[in-house]
């Protein structure tokens, strides 16, 4: 990947020890997101009695609660919110914006962690190849992040990315570093908003979780955990507000996911009277995940199905999968028609 002059300033570039010299005991995310975040490391922290490095760290480290650590170490920018964190063992005030450096030995964790966070990063690379130095053979560098930030302090490039882009780049954070092997990602999305949230009224599905992880090289081998998606349903209702609703948001009623354009493929043998559809293409929705479990429990082989809209009729149609590449290379880049249409016409 390559980035451009500027990509990490940031539009506020006063020292950090200044931006969070007060202590904010707030919560970033949602209570489903801030469980997700739970239930994601919870899932990949096998190792018993890990020893973890919290990075940037605050008042909550999101760790599970029946996770026991022998120790877990806080590295972050104040003292009085990461006294406050209950999981912490220990703490240390460090400024990697700074100083990349960590202030501990090789060889010293199981996993590293960083937890919604990892936006405001200035030298990331340095940050990473860090986070492997400190790791032990084998060990686990985890990344979680949502879409939910501090905009003045937050880098350009991360700010002017998408949400699959931002994925992306933390995984060319970790792969730059040349310290990290098994790249692995995973994205929770369209689980519904907890009742009475502030945000309740604005938006119907929770603040999205994504998580990338690899591995410090070495280490026994051992059997690679993998995080399994949540497939909570929503009530019937919600469901049947939000089809009805499609037309204007064109968003998934599952999963709360941009419908992609989709260019229907032309075949003598096809009935399609329309050329384009809007499709949920996104991997972990409850629609998709559904029906994979559902095909597999009753011997109908490993298929599931998307969810496609037609917006000329404002309807629904289901759209049998066998992977999922499937359908993908249909997929038409809006942005992409917009400027050649503007090129044609001279607008």
């Amino acid at each position: 990947m390559v980035y451009g002059p500027g990509a990490f300033s940031r539009e506020n570039e006063n020292a950090d020890t200044e931006f969070y010299a007060s202590p904010r005991m707030v919560h970033h995310l949602d209570a489903t997101a801030r469980e997700e975040i739970s239930r994601i490391l919870g899932s990949l922290l096998v190792m018993p009695h890990p020893t973890v490095l919290d990075l940037m760290a605050s008042w909550e480290s999101h760790l599970p609660e029946g996770l026991s650590a022998s120790q877990v170490v806080g590295l972050g920018l104040n003292r009085e919110e990461m006294l406050a964190n209950p999981r912490l063992s220990e703490h240390v005030v460090h400024d990697l914006n700074a100083d990349p450096h960590l202030p501990f030995a090789d060889s010293s964790f199981d996993a590293v962690l960083n937890t919604v966070s990892v936006d405001y990063l200035t030298r990331p690379f340095e940050v990473f190849a860090e986070a492997s130095r400190v790791l032990k053979p084998g060990g686990i560098c985890i990344v979680l992040f949502s879409n939910r930030m501090f905009p003045t302090k937050a880098v350009q490039v991360w700010r002017q990315a998408g949400e699959e882009e931002r994925r992306l780049i933390v995984e060319d954070y970790l792969q730059c570093s040349a310290g990290f092997e098994d790249l692995r990602q995973f994205t929770s999305k369209g689980l519904p908003r907890p009742a009475g949230d502030k945000y309740e009224g604005l938006c119907a599905t929770s603040d999205p979780v994504s998580a990338v992880w690899a591995y410090k090289p070495g280490g026994a081998p051992a059997v690679r955990p993998w995080v399994a998606p949540r497939t909570a349903r929503v009530s019937d209702e919600v469901l049947a507000h939000r089809k009805a609703h499609t037309k204007e948001t064109m968003t998934c009623p599952h999963c709360g996911e941009r419908l992609q354009k989709w260019q229907v493929p032309l075949s003598p043998f096809s009935d399609w009277d329309t050329e384009f559809l809007h499709i949920c293409f996104n991997d972990t929705c409850p629609f998709l995940v559904r029906g994979w479990s559902h095909n597999v429990q009753h011997g109908q082989g490993t298929g599931s199905y998307r969810l496609a809209y037609d917006r000329t009729r404002d309807s629904f149609l289901t759209l049998p999968v066998h992977s999922l590449q499937a359908l993908t290379d249909g997929i038409v880049n809006e942005d992409s028609q917009n400027q050649g249409t503007n090129a044609t016409t001279g607008r």
